[in-house]
């Protein structure tokens, strides 16, 4: 069996929206209040939330340096998908409920995903003729279909002026792209984080995604610790607080490289986990917010620093994929929200994106994420692959908004150091520290942790994002390659409907 030398996020492209050139400082704030717009359902659903899209561009660039298969033949199960429709199953009803509210206030949205006023019934059909129109447009003329010419002059309309019901009580205030942003967008091709944890190399995605460096980070910090099934309590202890440093430290420090000196080196260096690790009482949660670290390694940390509020929407998607020669992708991709900007381009079947609502909502000078022009938000995307000798062991991602660190990190931890196994890693029970006083926990961890916790000071509190009532966190899907290349795929058995993972094996 040929097998890669090297998994192909040794060279990883992230596909990352960017902001458009005539972005300002105050983009986010209201000028009628001088104040933030509101986040949900405002500052969401609006065109200056809009990023200059990055997922086709990233498609083609790795077609063309990974690919066996042009773009137009990748593209055809998905342009029959949406010709033919798809079964409304409770996620998909239960999700455009969620939004309800939103897509109303744009009638080209409500058409598409209000047909009649009311979500798509269960059981029925859904059907999206005008976005196989739009995909077989992209399959013959390629990427330049959506950059250049009448439909990004349409994607650049839409954003300027937002189609917005008169009688909608929402501001949707106007973005600022334009055909030159589309025109300009470029893929940007950066060395993947690695770390080596318990003889694995860890490999994940680089800023401006905070993946990498902190799933990187947490586990170096867990690595001069011996965690063990038979003390579950102590290793999640320890996990949340090695979680909470990561945090800290994504916070102060990560943002788009080409605008902020990323300090990748020193954030994933052992001598750095070991200078976190100093403040980690192993018997005891420390007061949270804790320090961001001190990147000369000196001390046990600085300032402290709070995380900012968490602004990134459960609403991604993770592929991992491992073929038959032992090649590895793990692909996250997103368009933030449920619905995005909650805005369909008209005739076009497709909604745009609200990703730069992953900047900062307030401008400040010191902020590593910051808006700016031109730059790449901050995310939390961590598609992660591990090797064991050169050769990929596992590969592992979920969608989740900031929770997909902990999710992933939690997953690596289960598997790799608490004995079980990948199916089980993944149906776990999850919790999410992100540097604040309390920890989101799943009611199932709390039922099976919260009284073995308690001694250590650790506060859980039931999850829940604040755009829907769901209490689950992440939605993993994940491949271990074990001997003689057996494969086990493994998704959720339960979260979101219950994910898929299965081995396909072509017919000869």
């Amino acid at each position: 069996m040929a097998r890669a030398a090297a998994p192909a996020t040794a060279a990883v492209t992230p596909k990352r929206e960017t902001a458009p050139a005539g972005i300002t400082p105050d983009a986010f704030i209201d000028p009628a209040t001088g104040a933030p717009y509101p986040f949900t359902p405002q500052l969401v659903s609006s065109g200056v939330s809009v990023g200059v899209p990055g997922s086709l561009a990233t498609w083609d660039a790795a077609l063309d340096e990974y690919g066996t298969k042009g773009l137009s033949t990748i593209l055809a199960p998905a342009i029959l998908l949406a010709a033919k429709g798809f079964p409304v199953d409770d996620t998909f009803r239960n999700q455009t409920l969620d939004n309800k509210a939103r897509f109303a206030a744009f009638p080209d949205t409500a058409k598409l995903f209000l047909p009649g006023g009311d979500a798509p019934k269960v059981g029925t059909t859904f059907r999206n003729p005008a976005l196989a129109k739009t995909l077989a447009l992209i399959a013959l003329r390629g990427p330049d279909a959506l950059y250049r010419g009448r439909l990004a002059a349409e994607i650049a309309d839409v954003v300027q002026h937002p189609r917005i019901d008169p009688s909608s009580t929402l501001p949707a205030p106007a973005g600022t792209m334009t055909t030159a942003d589309l025109a300009g967008y470029e893929v940007v091709k950066q060395a993947a984080t690695h770390v080596d944890y318990r003889g694995l190399d860890v490999y994940g995605m680089a800023p401006s995604s905070s993946g990498g460096i902190a799933v990187g980070e947490a586990l170096n910090i867990l690595e001069n610790h011996e965690l063990s099934s038979t003390d579950a309590a102590a290793a999640l202890h320890l996990y949340l607080e090695a979680s909470a440093r990561a945090f800290a430290d994504r916070g102060a420090y990560l943002g788009d490289p080409a605008f902020v000196d990323v300090p990748t080196d020193t954030l994933l260096s052992q001598s750095f986990a070991d200078s976190r690790d100093c403040t980690i009482d192993p018997t005891a949660a420390s007061v949270r917010p804790v320090a961001a670290g001190a990147l000369d390694g000196s001390g046990c940390g600085t300032a402290a620093f709070e995380e900012p509020a968490d602004t990134e929407n459960v609403s991604t998607t993770h592929v991992s994929v491992v073929d038959k020669w032992g090649n590895a992708a793990a692909y996250t991709l997103t368009i933030e929200q449920t619905g995005g900007s909650a805005m369909v381009v008209p005739g076009r079947g497709f909604l745009l994106n609200n990703e730069l609502t992953d900047f900062s909502t307030v401008y400040n000078a010191t902020d590593p994420n910051r808006i700016e022009p031109g730059k790449r938000p901050r995310s939390s995307m961590s598609p992660t692959i591990v090797l064991d000798d050169g050769a990929v062991k596992f590969v592992v991602g979920s969608p989740g908004g900031a929770t997909i660190i902990t999710t992933v990190l939690q997953i690596l931890m289960n598997r790799i150091d608490l004995g079980m196994t990948l199916p089980e890693a993944v149906a776990a029970p999850r919790a999410s520290q992100r540097n604040g006083p309390t920890t989101s926990a799943e009611p199932e961890f709390i039922t099976a942790y919260g009284a073995a916790l308690e001694p250590y000071g650790q506060v859980l509190v039931p999850s829940g994002d604040q755009f829907t009532s769901a209490a689950q966190i992440g939605a993993a899907a994940t491949i271990e390659v074990g001997p003689k290349g057996l494969l086990t795929a493994a998704a959720e058995p339960v979260r979101r409907g219950g994910g898929t993972g299965l081995v396909v094996r072509p017919a000869r």
